[in-house]
């Protein structure tokens, strides 16, 4: 096998790895790469993999215990993970930023998506680095922020009358609109392995911050979700056929490009659970936030 390689896509966010093989069981020692490369890159890509959906779920869970889509359907061989199957019967609807499932109470600490069918142009998926976002805020304005938490409801993301939700069907929209009430979570949030601070707020499960006025947290948040996009912060990724993204939800935000119907999109998505968030500001006294 070649040997592990690093090739960074921006300053910013993104690399390419290679030299491995994702179809093998990694030993410790590749597993440390990998988890390196995340860290230092917030979303990494490998290319010409070719796994099936117990080795993509076996993958996955080395990083940790994984999370089970309440909505999507799951893949029949290894039901962990679900299917993002787009086409013009079922247009998508997850083409706004968000990051993955922050309206539980231990949001993911990564994703894993592997293209199984692509359109013939089109589909490009788009992540931006929080911590980056951060830091180009003003200090006055981040010291604000680090004080402030904000509901994420699952509702938000996944309303009755929406293409998942429908497809799904009310019994199960409605188990799991019960299953999952709304959240709280800081509005920067410390890495717990890096220890470095990060907007964790997103378009797609963010209502609202708590202790404003509507019009006020309105007013931030818009301000936020659109800070989050300027290019600096963002790598595009263009799929190839048998290509993977494995991103750290901690620290990222993603978004779906819809520009390729009515031609189809087929990608399964291995989802790692993470811890909960916090600010090393608000720790209980004696706990140690992680060494930047």
């Amino acid at each position: 096998m070649a040997k592990f390689q690093v090739t960074p896509l921006t300053p910013t966010i993104g690399a390419v790895v290679g030299g491995i093989d994702l179809s093998q069981r990694l030993d410790e020692g590749q597993l440390a790469e990998v988890r390196a490369a995340l860290l230092a890159h917030q979303v990494i890509f490998f290319e010409d993999q070719h796994i099936t959906p117990v080795q993509h779920r076996d993958f996955a869970a080395r990083f940790g215990a994984l999370h089970t889509h309440p909505l999507y359907p799951g893949v029949p061989e290894a039901p962990e993970l679900f299917i993002l199957d787009n086409h013009k019967d079922n247009p998508t609807d997850n083409d706004s930023w968000h990051t993955d499932v922050t309206f539980i109470q231990t949001p993911p600490m990564a994703s894993i998506l592997y293209a199984k069918h692509l359109p013939p142009s089109g589909g490009d998926t788009i992540w931006s680095n929080m911590r980056a976002a951060y830091e180009a805020l003003s200090p006055t304005f981040r010291e604000f922020l680090s004080g402030l938490d904000a509901v994420h409801d699952f509702a938000r993301g996944f309303p009755q009358q929406g293409i998942v939700a429908a497809g799904a069907g009310a019994e199960k929209h409605a188990k799991a609109l019960a299953e999952n009430p709304p959240v709280l979570h800081p509005v920067v949030r410390t890495h717990p392995e890096t220890g470095e601070d990060g907007l964790f707020i997103n378009y797609g499960f963010t209502d609202r911050i708590k202790g404003l006025r509507r019009k006020e947290s309105d007013a931030i948040l818009n301000m936020l979700f659109e800070h989050i996009q300027k290019p600096e912060f963002l790598v595009r990724w263009r799929w190839k056929d048998n290509a993977i993204a494995f991103w750290d939800n901690r620290v990222t935000q993603h978004y779906a490009v819809n520009d390729y119907l009515p031609h189809r999109r087929i990608m399964n998505r291995a989802t790692v659970l993470g811890d909960r968030p916090y600010h090393r500001s608000r720790l209980p006294a004696g706990v140690k936030a992680a060494a930047a």
